[in-house]
This record gives structure tokens, C-alpha cells and sequence, in this order.
């Protein structure tokens, strides 16, 4: 488990980030920046790069924060690690993850109610085409309308 050949997100799919270049044209938003966290393979480490990314998020002020993650399986401890860490700070989070047809993370909490599913194949598998399973427009759009309306609901009560 982790990152196979359809959820890979190659260099060029980096340069051409969907969810950055749809993120950054939004006037109803403003991007404080990227952060790139790696997976560490202890889980202990797991658990502190999440709390340090989420304590980052809060230091920046932010009110929302669209988390996405190449990998699953195995990735997806410290994926739901620092979503919870994010939530558990006051700060609306969105998810963007390959699900497919596995339709279930190896750890969940409260703060996963919002996942964008970025399978593309219609088994609904990870597949041996690279990229076809990458955050495209569609999905970047979708994960920032859901942000905007966790946003909004936040600033409501």
C-alpha cells in the first residue's frame, strides 16, 4: 500500500498543480502558501509532523486549509493525523485522498467528514496508468467549494 503508479503524482502533474493554480485564482480566498510534508515509516514521527504542520496552519492564522495527500493505505495515519490535528485547532479542513472502491481509510476521526475522492478509474482501483488517479480541476474545485462552505459555517457559530 501507498503510492502506486495511478496516485503517483508525477513532476510535471507538480508544476501543473491543479489544486494550487484553481486555489490561487479564487478571489473569495487567500493562499497563504504551500506546506510539503513527508510520510515518515515511524508512527511516532507520523504523529509529530502532523502536529507540527497543524500548529504551522495555526500560527499562519488560517481559517481553512485543503490537505491533500498522494499515497494511501499506510499514508493515510499521518493523513489522518494531521486533518485531526488541523480540525482540533478551530481551522476548517477539507480532504483530498484516492479512495476508490476501498471506501475506507485505515484510521478515521470526526474531522474526515469532508474527503474528495480522486479516483478516476472505473473499477475503482489504483491502476498500473500513471497519474490517472491524480487531483485534477474538478476535484480541486470540489474540495474549495467544500471548504468555502465549512468556512462560512464556521463564522456562523
Amino acid at each position: 500500500m501507498g503510492i502506486g503508479p495511478s496516485t503517483k503524482e508525477t513532476s510535471l502533474h507538480h508544476f501543473r498543480d491543479p489544486l494550487l493554480d484553481v486555489v490561487s485564482k479564487d478571489i473569495d480566498v487567500d493562499l497563504l502558501g504551500v506546506i510539503v510534508v513527508g510520510t515518515p515509516q515511524d508512527n511516532r514521527d507520523k504523529y509529530f509532523v502532523g502536529e507540527r504542520a497543524a500548529m504551522w496552519v495555526e500560527s499562519m492564522r488560517a481559517e481553512g486549509v485543503i490537505l491533500s495527500v498522494d499515497g494511501w493505505g499506510n499514508s493515510h495515519i499521518d493523513y489522518a493525523n494531521t486533518i485531526e490535528q488541523i480540525g482540533k485547532r478551530g481551522i476548517s479542513v477539507v480532504g483530498i485522498s484516492f479512495v476508490g472502491t476501498q471506501a475506507s481509510f485505515v484510521v478515521t476521526n470526526k474531522y474526515m467528514d469532508t474527503i474528495v475522492d480522486s479516483n478516476k478509474s472505473e473499477q475503482g482501483i489504483e491502476t498500473e496508468v500513471v497519474g490517472e488517479n491524480n487531483v485534477d480541476r474538478i476535484d480541486a474545485r470540489k474540495a474549495l467549494a467544500f471548504l468555502k462552505l465549512k468556512m462560512r459555517k464556521s463564522r456562523e457559530e
